[in-house]
């Protein structure tokens, strides 16, 4: 039996990123039907907007240490 396929929501940040190149790629070769394109943008889209959340939620996370005082990463 094939593995469930993961929603964009689902993912980690390296799976996110992974699937996004792989839909790049085929893009790029503009070989695949208009419908099939329009649905692989539509998950780029997507995978794209988890990616950036992911991102924003570690910067978020990482402090940097000033002195004796922890700040927020900016």
């Amino acid at each position: 039996m094939p593995a469930k396929k993961k929603k964009p929501e689902e993912m980690a940040f390296e799976e996110a990123s992974t699937r996004l190149e792989e839909i790049v790629k085929e893009l790029e070769q503009g070989e695949a039907p208009l419908e099939e394109m329009l649905k692989l943008y539509e998950e780029g889209t997507a995978l794209l907007r988890r990616a950036n959340s992911l991102l924003e939620d570690a910067e978020k996370r990482v402090s940097i240490v000033d002195g004796e005082e922890i700040r927020p990463f900016a």
